[in-house]
């Protein structure tokens, strides 16, 4: 076998940096996707890590765009993975929610800012209602914006076929009722009299800032305490939440307002260990739904932030 000449060797190396310098120009939109397909950043990031190997296997000549290959490979993969874990998460203890991201002031992760509206977890957890392959189809149209016959191509389907399923979906998830998109602002506004309404025990207060179809859910995954199903009704979930906080069970928790998957959020922590986090869905002057994910599993990722916006500290 001959000796492999510097001029070789100086050729191979620029291959790797171009297929790094491409791979790295798609990242964030394979992140994004990855996701919100699959709820959890750590199963996103070993996704978008498969789809890397899986690139450098492939022969540069062959792949006539590289962001049709990549977003075809990482929306198989999390086709794949979700087939795989159907079981497990038919048999998790309550409800699933999706892992939060939780940033403090404005450092959302700029990979998963992109399309920021359909990180809202209301939208997540909507998702969970399709199944793997209609979850794909209806992200890559109704969010990513690729044609029926790109996703035709990654899925493997008819272009005719997917844009049944986009209509499908959108009838299943009742997409087309109006949605409120609260500015930051008042996004705060609304999480701030929450707290104080809790806080100061104000039912009748926190009842008005509930619509009456409200919806709780919370994510504890048999590793703590939750609730096993959602909670409906304004005047239920005010009562069980002024419960809750009047509970001696409840140690004394520090409240941080955050952004929750680029929303506002709060986190619970107990000396400096996050044990909650909250977010909400909004509609006008009123909160729309709940989420509380408390199992530890997700919450490994947040950290308490000494530079966050610390509003109150519950007291007994």
């Amino acid at each position: 076998m001959g000796k492999i000449t510097k001029n070789e060797e100086s050729k191979a190396s620029k291959n790797i940096v171009n297929r790094q310098e491409i791979f790295n120009q798609y990242r964030p939109r394979l992140q994004a996707i990855a996701y919100r397909m699959l709820g959890k950043l750590g199963d996103a990031e070993d996704v978008v890590q498969e789809t890397f190997i899986k690139w450098q296997q492939v022969s540069l000549q062959e792949i006539q765009s590289p962001q049709a290959y990549l977003t075809t490979i990482v929306t198989r993969l999390c086709i794949d993975y979700l087939r795989s874990v159907r079981v497990q998460r038919e048999q998790y203890v309550g409800t699933w929610l999706p892992e939060p991201i939780v940033s403090h002031k404005s450092d959302e992760p700029k990979e998963l800012v992109e399309l920021a509206d359909s990180l809202a977890m209301a939208f997540l957890v909507m998702l969970e209602r399709l199944s793997p392959v209609e979850r794909a189809i209806f992200l890559l149209r109704e969010v990513f914006e690729y044609d029926y016959d790109e996703i035709g191509i990654i899925v493997h389907k008819n272009s005719a076929n997917c844009r049944q399923i986009v209509r499908r979906a959108k009838q299943h998830l009742g997409t087309n009722r109006s949605r409120f998109n609260a500015s930051l602002e008042q996004q705060e506004q609304l999480t701030r009299k929450f707290i104080e309404a809790c806080n100061q025990g104000d039912l009748q207060g926190l009842i008005d800032l509930l619509t009456a179809d409200i919806t709780l859910w919370s994510d504890g995954g048999g590793k703590v305490k939750a609730l096993l199903k959602p909670m409906q009704g304004a005047t239920k979930v005010a009562r069980f939440l002024i419960a809750l906080r009047r509970s001696k069970l409840i140690p004394n928790y520090d409240l941080e307002l955050v952004r929750v998957n680029c929303q506002i959020g709060i986190i619970y922590s107990l000396e400096g260990i996050v044990q909650n986090v909250v977010t909400f869905e909004f509609v006008p002057c009123r909160i729309q739904s709940i989420y509380f994910v408390r199992n530890p599993d997700k919450l490994r990722r947040i950290f308490s932030s000494a530079h966050g916006a610390q509003i109150a500290r519950i007291k007994k």
